[in-house]
C-alpha cells in the first residue's frame, strides 16, 4: 500500500505535469536560449572538458550579410561548421505544436546539417506566433558572411558563456529562478511555462546564496562594472564573498601584453591598507579570452 501511494504522489507531481509541459508552445524566450546556448551546455562528446567549444554565435546584425544595404538591427543565431543544432531544431515537437509547424513549412529547419553550419533567426506571423527559421536555407545567409557583417563588436559568445556558468560552478549560488514573491520587485517577473522548451540545461540552482541573475543584464548592463567583479569582486562589494575570476582572463590582456597577477594582488593589498589613493586597473581581456564569453553570457540575460 505504501509502494502504492508514494507510486501515486510521484506519477501526479512528475508524470502529469510532463504532458501539459509538452503541449505548450515554446515562447521566444526559450527559443532565444536555445539558440544561444546551442545544444547542450555540459558535459558532452561535442565539449567533454567544458571549454566552451562547438557553441554558436549571437549575432546583431544591422545590415544585410548578402547585399551590405542597411537594415533594421535583428539578432541572428551562427552555429560555424561543425557546432550541433539546439534541441528545438534536431526535435521540433519541443517547440509545440504551432511553433513546429511554422518552423517547419516556413522556417525550413528541417532542411540543412551542422556539417555544413547554418545561420538561425527567430520570426514572428501575423498572429503573433514565434517560430525559428533558418536563413541559411530561406535567405542563403552563410555563417562567415553573417560574422563578417556584424563585426566582432556586436558578436556575443553567450553559447560559450554558459557553459562556463555551469563548469565555475556559479549555480551553486546564483539561481536563474526568481520566486512568485517579493522577488518580483528586485530581481524581475519570474519565468512561464514554455520559457525551457528546448534548454539543456536551464541552471535553475538549488541554493540561492547570492542575488538571482535570471534578468540581471535589465538590472545592471555595464561591461565595464561586470569586469570589475569578475576580476575581483572586492572593487565594487568590499564584502562579497565571490571568489575571484581572474583566471579566466588568460595570460595576456587585449593589447598582447602579459598579465602580471602577482603585481595586481600587491598593488591590491596597498589600496586595500590604505597606501594607496587607488586600485590598479583591471586589465582589459582578450577578444578570445573565457572571461568575455562569462560576461557576455552574463549581459545576454534579460
Amino acid at each position: 500500500m505504501f509502494g502504492v501511494a508514494l507510486g501515486g504522489s510521484m506519477c501526479i507531481t512528475l508524470l502529469l505535469p510532463s504532458f501539459d509541459i509538452a503541449r505548450v508552445d515554446a515562447t521566444s524566450i526559450s527559443m532565444d536560449k536555445q539558440l544561444t546556448a546551442g545544444y547542450e551546455t555540459g558535459f558532452n562528446l561535442y565539449d567533454p572538458l567544458l571549454l566552451g567549444q562547438n557553441k554558436p554565435l549571437k549575432v546583431l546584425l544591422k545590415v544585410d550579410p548578402k547585399s551590405a544595404q542597411p537594415m533594421e538591427p535583428m539578432y541572428a543565431y551562427v552555429y560555424p561548421k561543425g557546432a550541433p543544432f539546439p534541441g528545438g531544431v534536431l526535435h521540433p515537437d519541443n517547440l509545440g505544436a504551432q511553433a513546429k509547424e511554422l518552423s517547419l513549412a516556413v522556417g525550413k529547419i528541417g532542411e540543412g546539417h551542422n556539417t555544413e553550419g547554418a545561420v538561425f533567426v527567430i520570426r514572428t506571423d501575423d498572429q503573433k506566433h514565434s517560430f525559428i527559421e533558418n536563413v541559411t536555407i530561406t535567405k542563403g545567409w552563410e555563417p562567415d558572411a553573417v560574422i563578417k557583417a556584424a563585426g566582432d563588436e556586436n558578436i556575443s559568445h553567450a553559447g560559450a558563456g554558459k557553459t562556463l556558468f555551469v563548469r565555475e560552478g556559479c549555480w551553486w549560488c546564483h539561481t536563474l529562478l526568481p520566486e512568485q514573491t517579493q522577488d518580483w520587485q528586485v530581481f524581475g517577473s519570474p519565468p512561464m511555462l514554455g520559457d525551457f522548451n528546448g534548454e539543456s540545461p536551464t541552471a535553475f540552482g538549488s541554493d540561492r546564496k547570492a542575488p538571482d541573475l535570471l534578468h540581471v543584464g535589465s538590472r545592471n548592463s555595464s561591461r565595464e562594472w561586470m569586469m570589475l567583479h569578475f576580476f575581483n569582486p572586492r572593487l565594487v562589494q568590499p564584502h562579497s564573498i565571490m571568489p575571484r575570476f581572474d583566471y579566466l582572463w588568460g595570460a595576456v590582456d587585449a593589447d598582447g601584453k602579459t598579465i602580471d597577477l602577482a603585481k595586481w594582488d600587491e598593488e591590491f593589498d596597498a589600496y586595500r591598507d590604505g597606501k594607496r589613493d587607488q586600485p590598479p586597473d583591471v586589465p582589459m581581456y582578450a577578444a578570445n579570452s573565457e572571461a568575455r564569453w562569462l560576461i557576455d553570457f552574463v549581459l545576454n540575460m534579460k
